[in-house]
């Protein structure tokens, strides 16, 4: 039977040994995260494992107790040093390998998340679903932090009553994330992003500037879908608009798919009561079985470097683990098995305030490759647009340089050739 309990109690039911699952995203047990923080002798010799959101996840829980042990899948600003430092373990895994790995290969003791008040059909798992599915009927325990201002979305999984065995009360703001500041680069690169994009195309895109410009920049499309791991203030205005409307998809109609909901408040209370979206977990939003049965996929993702052979670098930099594989692989090859589908890449060409180019010859020695020379078919910067899929590998390194900053044209050809 589900035990009402205060948020303090919650760390003296840790033992050493534990593994403890804490949710990320809109989902993260605040409340009980600060009564761990106060109790942290309670921590020594747990295991937390948590895939947290950058920018808007900040626990790094290694900090709890210096015997405490921590999991994760994402270097976030919260934890990146004591991933460098090696005192949090860092998991390359794409987001549906992180999955099977929560579900199938590792123990889980307890489980902690955030919920919704409860309806005549047991909990909702709110607007952010993502792992959670993977690890609530595994756990000996799961405890659940009800929060008043969780809204409760129409379309989502939920939990039946006797699968929580501890529940705390909570009443703050869900956490929102600023939309990112869009420059003339963002512009100029999604407006050939947007180009790739015909009519009734579903699409899957993340967060940051160009991904916020590309969404603006469809306003003049018709009939989009959507289904992506993440929705944000953008995909609202075009579903509000009419430009996503989900009607030419081959699976799940009129639906907007996503796991989690990463935006302002205005988009927090709209995924509460639009009945066109659909929040689902990792397990369905990310599944390249799923994803192939849906006609016209379009992923667009980022990256930090693209190098001539098409190697995709999205997570570090100068040897050191800046963010994470994330859900990006996922898509891409997803879309590769879609009919009619697209994979993008779309990046700035410099970094650095134009000192550093992002299209460079070869990822180093220090860098591991995020996603395979076979996952892209077009890159896309400032310059223009290239397919490189089906170009032998001298003709996809001159279309890469042909839309590299021109500082840099010259000095790629080349470090180029002298690769060969």
């Amino acid at each position: 039977m589900t035990k009402w309990i205060d948020s303090e109690t919650v760390a003296g039911l840790l033992r050493p040994g534990m593994t403890v699952f804490v949710a990320g995203a809109t989902a993260e047990p605040k409340e009980i995260l600060e009564g761990l923080a106060r109790q942290g002798q309670h921590c020594a010799g747990v295991r937390f494992v948590c895939v947290s959101i950058p920018g808007l996840n900040q626990v790094d829980f290694s900090t709890l107790h210096p015997e405490t042990d921590s999991t994760v899948f994402l270097s976030t600003p919260g934890n990146r040093e004591s991933v460098a430092s090696g005192r949090v373990d860092f998991l390359p895994l794409h987001y549906s390998a992180i999955f099977n790995y929560l579900e199938r290969h590792t123990k889980i003791d307890v489980a902690i998340l955030q919920l919704p008040p409860a309806g005549s059909d047991g909990y909702s798992y709110g607007i952010s679903t993502d792992f959670a599915p993977a690890v609530v009927q595994r756990a000996d325990l799961v405890i659940g932090e009800i929060n008043q201002q969780q809204p409760i979305p129409v379309d989502a999984l939920r939990i039946p009553n006797d699968e929580l065995d501890y529940i705390v009360a909570c009443n703050r703001p869900v956490p929102t994330m600023p939309t990112a500041t869009i420059d003339e680069t963002a512009l100029e690169i999604s407006h050939h992003v947007s180009q790739l994009i015909m009519d009734g195309d579903c699409i899957q895109i993340g967060i940051g500037a160009v991904p916020s410009a590309t969404l603006t920049a469809l306003s003049a499309k018709n009939d989009l879908g959507f289904h992506s791991g993440m929705i944000s203030d953008g995909v609202m205005a075009l579903a509000e608009s009419g430009n996503i409307t989900g009607n030419n998809k081959t699976l799940d109609p009129g639906k907007i798919v996503s796991g989690v909901t990463l935006g302002s408040q205005p988009l927090i209370d709209w995924a509460g009561m639009a009945p066109e979206l659909a929040i689902r977990p990792v397990s369905y939003t990310h599944d390249c079985d799923v994803i192939r049965k849906i006609d016209n996929f379009v992923s667009v993702n980022s990256a930090l470097q693209v190098d001539l052979f098409g190697q995709v670098n999205s997570d570090m930099l100068k040897g050191h683990q800046v963010s994470g594989t994330g859900g990006a692989v996922d898509m891409m090859r997803g879309a590769t098995l879609s009919n009619g589908g697209k994979s993008i890449i779309a990046l700035a060409a410099t970094a650095a305030g134009g000192s550093t180019s992002r299209i460079v010859p070869a990822l180093s020695a220090q860098t591991a490759a995020t996603a395979l020379r076979t996952d892209v078919d077009y890159v896309v910067t400032e310059y223009g647009a290239r397919q490189i899929r089906y170009l032998p590998v001298q003709a996809r390194a001159k279309a890469l340089i042909e839309i590299a900053h021109p500082d840099f044209r010259d000095r790629l050809r080349d470090q180029w050739n002298g690769l060969r």
